[in-house]
């Protein structure tokens, strides 16, 4: 029986997705064999990774002075590579923390050069954005660095700031493609796959030309994105499986009407569960409205006890990975695009059973 999938990620797949993946586990395409098995420099597999890079262009409509790159390592490892390839002058860069991966990014980039913070929102366990002005980010500074959407606290960013024509950086992980964006803002996003993408192993970096083939010495050779940009992701083996699976997302959003298509559910399905915790008497969600992300929604009861048996029981109903993160307790509904408005009913029906019995 399959149950609705809350995991902050690995996250659940379009069933459709998982339908095409499983009929052409075993032969794709007539090619005798399965992706996983295939060369990376096979034709076969070279239109896979073109027809994945077209569709995500064509889907985040991204121009044609940026490069998409599907690389391995994780978003994690991107923190080191944002810092290699664009702390190249000053060495100094601003960034902006709002959780635990935008610590760990900023942590990271200190190895390589000097890290200002320009805003936190520690102050309040990380429950709202900052405002940020453009009188705040340093005039010497290589890059800004952000963290679009905070999934352990689940808040997002409404409003991308105003960085004075200085590289905007940003970690998407866990809400690229759940709304649309306007590329040109950026100058790198990076995101982990297991979110919105694909399977766990892939990453997409989405790096502007201009920022390309200035990477520091020390910078290793797997982490540039000009060696990753000049073999088209193919400079070694390629996580191919995972990008497979992330050009048949690609498809399945396309067919589905696109990202804004995606967007209006996306929007929907997080104000009803809003809605319920907001008039409810049992839960409570402490992110300041206008910062809500509408991918993590993380709420609570009023004791250690009932959070530990709520989560008990809903994974019993089929309502599965609903246990929040250690750092702030309580429970966590991932609603990623692959989420069904069906799955969230569920949750919001089985929440009002868990409520009234136990007033």
């Amino acid at each position: 029986m399959r149950v609705y999938n809350f995991a902050a990620g690995p996250s659940m797949l379009p069933m459709p997705v998982l339908e095409q993946a499983q009929k052409e586990l075993m032969d794709y395409n007539g090619s005798g064999m399965s992706v996983m098995e295939m060369s990376h420099r096979s034709k076969t597999y070279m239109a896979i990774n073109d027809e994945a890079n077209a569709l995500l262009r064509e889907l985040m409509r991204i121009p044609d002075n940026y490069k998409v790159l599907f690389i391995q390592g994780g978003a994690s490892q991107q923190f080191a590579a944002c810092a290699l390839n664009l702390m190249n002058k000053s060495r100094k860069a601003d960034y902006v923390i709002t959780g635990n991966f935008a610590n760990q990014a900023a942590k990271e980039a200190r190895r390589f050069g000097e890290v200002r913070v320009v805003a936190s929102s520690e102050d309040a366990n990380y429950t709202y954005i900052p405002d940020i002005t453009p009188e705040m980010i340093s005039d010497d500074a290589d890059y800004v660095h952000i963290t679009t959407n905070n999934t352990i606290y689940g808040t997002k960013y409404t409003v991308f700031p105003d960085t004075k024509g200085i590289p905007l950086a940003a970690d998407m992980s866990s809400n690229i493609l759940s709304e649309e964006v306007d590329v040109s803002r950026f100058g790198l996003i990076y995101a982990g796959a297991q979110k919105n993408i694909g399977p766990a192993g892939m990453t997409v970096v989405i790096v502007r030309d201009d920022l390309i083939g200035k990477e520091r010495d020390i910078c290793p050779t797997m982490l540039k994105y000009s060696i990753q940009a000049e073999k088209n992701s193919l400079y070694n083996t390629p996580p191919a499986y995972s990008t497979y699976v992330a050009m048949l997302v690609f498809r399945y959003l396309k067919s589905v009407g696109g990202v804004s298509a995606i967007h209006e559910i996306n929007v929907e399905k997080a104000r009803m569960l809003y809605d319920f915790i907001d008039n409810s008497a049992l839960y409570t969600n402490s992110v300041r409205p206008k910062d809500r992300s509408i991918m993590n929604v993380p709420f609570v009861t009023p004791s250690a006890e009932l959070n530990e048996k709520f989560v008990k029981e809903a994974t019993a109903a089929g309502l599965v990975s609903l246990k929040g993160h250690r750092l702030v307790g309580g429970m966590r509904a991932s609603i990623y695009n692959a989420m069904p408005v069906e799955g969230v009913k569920a949750l919001i029906a089985f929440m009002k059973k868990f409520e009234m019995e136990n007033k």
